[in-house]
């Protein structure tokens, strides 16, 4: 009997070390996987604000969608610059291009895509909810979309169509009518195109061959398609066992300092990916 509860016990301290040593590596893991993350935002970061600097070193405006490599401490990180007119600004579509995206990206049908984007439109049109004997409401601003997450407060909008349209729109400062096809994903060429794939790629693969293409096919497309000064940039990080951190950063130059340096952060997005994801 003794010598069983001796083996007893033995096996109850096996197990009791086996579970320490596991929850010991797991820790270690998750503190690695801290400390890349950390370093891979700082290298992202990084990276951003000097293809920012460059940008406005060189005094150009980038009117398509252009990539470049950043080195900065032993890392090289792919930086894709856009300018954010390639987006479906909130600010400044209308009511049609609205409800489009509403219908081809939003999975509406045609007549709950009008009605939600006049919804949308009238949303920013008003002044915020306040009693108008207050000083100064009369003079107050009507609302604007200062994130793409203020979908959320128009009402008809819940989370799995917000999820749908976010990708494709932009809370800009400078409210873009139209949409800059050179610098359109083609997610947001797929609205342009009223749904015409066929289209999107033939203009996709101009675009990818240098050729800014014809545009007119396209509705609610600018024929100048030009810079708007503000860009989004996204950095790609690579960390360890393959995977990338993938920083997205909406920057508006000369729309105010932001954090100490000469450009309006915006939007901010941070996201561990695959090494095959896009």
């Amino acid at each position: 009997m003794a010598l069983i509860a001796v083996l007893w016990i033995v096996a109850a301290l096996s197990i009791m070390v086996t579970g320490l040593v596991y929850t010991v590596r797991q820790q270690i893991q998750i503190a690695a996987t801290q400390r890349d993350q950390v370093s891979g935002q700082a290298a992202g970061e990084a990276a951003l604000a000097l293809a920012l600097q460059d940008i406005m070193a060189n005094g150009t405006r980038i009117t398509a969608i252009s990539s470049t490599t950043v080195p900065y401490g032993g890392v090289e990180v792919a930086v894709e610059i856009a300018p954010l007119n390639g987006w479906i600004s909130l600010n400044g579509a209308g009511a049609p291009l609205l409800a489009d995206l509403l219908r081809i990206a939003g999975g509406l049908d045609q007549a709950r895509a009008e009605a939600l984007a006049k919804d949308i439109v009238e949303w920013r049109s008003s002044r915020p909810d306040i009693d108008p004997t207050t000083a100064g409401a009369a003079a107050m601003l009507p609302r604007r979309f200062e994130a793409p997450e203020d979908l959320l407060l128009v009402p008809g909008i819940d989370y799995p169509l917000y999820a749908r349209i976010a990708p494709l729109v932009s809370a800009d400062l400078f409210g873009n009518a139209q949409v800059n096809p050179q610098a359109a994903p083609p997610e947001v060429l797929a609205v342009l195109a009223q749904g015409n794939m066929g289209r999107v790629a033939q203009y996709v693969a101009q675009r990818n061959a240098g050729d800014p293409g014809d545009a007119s096919g396209f509705v609610n497309a600018s024929a100048a398609g030009g810079g708007s000064g503000a860009y989004r940039l996204r950095a790609k990080v690579p960390l360890d066992a393959g995977k990338i951190l993938l920083l997205t950063r909406d920057v508006a130059l000369g729309g105010g300092y932001s954090r100490g340096v000469p450009w309006r952060v915006l939007r901010t997005d941070r996201q561990i990916i695959g090494a095959n994801a896009g």
